[in-house]
């Protein structure tokens, strides 16, 4: 992980800190050798032609960046936390009541292991 990287984690607000570790521990879990970048200002995760964006907001924690009808059927679960672009809006407190398995589902989709990475077993 290179300093950006690490310079945007390290200001992510204590409040949303957890959050963003926790998603980055699943996503690195199911991919250990998925490259982290900054694209778009914010940690991208990338494996082959997947892609991955997480980034801190004002309010927790956003994802996008896979293809349309690519996150596992996360969307149609929690509709409320899909923005009009396609984004994922994570507050803390809406993440406490979503498993680890739901939020692997979704990353090993928006990352697709068609792209010729396979999740790690």
């Amino acid at each position: 992980m290179d300093e950006a990287v690490r310079d945007y984690i390290d200001a992510i607000p204590s409040g949303h800190r957890p959050l963003f570790d926790r998603l980055h521990r699943l996503i690195l879990a199911a991919y250990p050798d998925a490259a982290v970048v900054l694209s778009y200002k914010m940690p991208t995760y990338k494996v082959g032609k997947g892609r991955l964006h997480v980034g801190a907001w004002k309010h927790g924690v956003s994802l996008y960046g896979w293809q349309q009808g690519n996150d596992g059927g996360f969307s149609a679960r929690h509709p409320e936390l899909r923005t009009s672009t396609g984004t994922i809006r994570l507050r803390p407190e809406d993440a406490a009541g979503i498993p680890d398995e739901e939020l692997r589902d979704l990353v090993r989709s928006a990352l697709d292991p068609r792209s010729g990475a396979e999740p790690a077993s």
